[in-house]
């Protein structure tokens, strides 16, 4: 072997040597390409998450949100009718009363009439009772 085999065959390895680095240089910047478009999808599919998750929690807030609504719809129109039906209540009950004190007032009204003098010493008895009552 002469030096210019020798020197040949350096040259062959160095000439492979640089090969081989070249391809794992391409094989790293393909790595990296490839890894920053799996980083790219993932960063794609969290804010599409986000997205779905912030879309769901405005849908049940708004659900959450009606469904208030109509319970408070109902407790007033409840509360409305508890009013009302003590209303007609408390009129049944002033009207009764109004005409308990007719009756009691027209009732007095004929016992006036039909015996005056008896109206007049029960006045005064009661008039003494109340004022003997009174003193004590």
């Amino acid at each position: 072997m002469s030096s210019t085999d020798g020197e040949f065959g350096m040259k062959n390895l160095a000439d492979k040597a640089a090969r081989e680095i070249q391809d794992k240089n391409l094989q790293a910047e393909n790595l990296q390409n490839r890894l920053e478009k799996d980083v790219a999808a993932v960063k794609n599919d969290i804010a599409a998450l986000t997205d779905q998750i912030t879309d769901a929690l405005n849908s049940f807030a708004g659900s959450a949100q009606k469904q208030a609504r109509r319970g408070y719809k109902q407790a007033r129109a409840n509360v409305d009718s508890a009013v009302d039906d003590l209303s007609e209540r408390g009129g049944a009950m002033m009207d009764a009363a109004q005409d308990a004190a007719s009756s009691i007032e027209e009732t007095l009204e004929d016992v006036i009439t039909q015996r005056p003098l008896a109206t007049v010493g029960l006045a005064l008895g009661l008039g003494f009772l109340i004022g003997a009552t009174w003193r004590r």
